[in-house]
């Protein structure tokens, strides 16, 4: 399982995706969790990074799944309408 930190802005997005990129291998069998629990700071970019460490995960032919992902962020992720991208682990 892979952590989101506590903050996830527009400042820290490239910072955090090269992170989970570079975590992504050690991730063995079908299934990669996001585990965004921690996460209490964020704006707009943590979807950007969720969407584009998802695009990475299925590209290595691994399912992706967020788990804890908080009520604010989901809204804004409904509100984009891609929440069905986010799945829940």
């Amino acid at each position: 399982m892979l952590v989101l930190p506590q903050e996830l802005t527009q400042s820290q997005a490239t910072a955090c995706l090269a992170l989970l990129v570079q975590g992504l291998p050690s991730q063995s069998g079908p299934e990669v969790v996001v585990d965004a629990t921690g996460l209490s700071r964020f704006d707009s970019a943590a979807l950007a990074v969720l969407l584009e460490f998802r695009r990475e995960s299925l590209a290595l032919g691994k399912r992706f799944r967020v788990r804890g992902l908080p009520v604010r962020l989901a809204d804004l992720a409904t509100l984009y309408g891609i929440v069905e991208l986010l799945p829940s682990a």
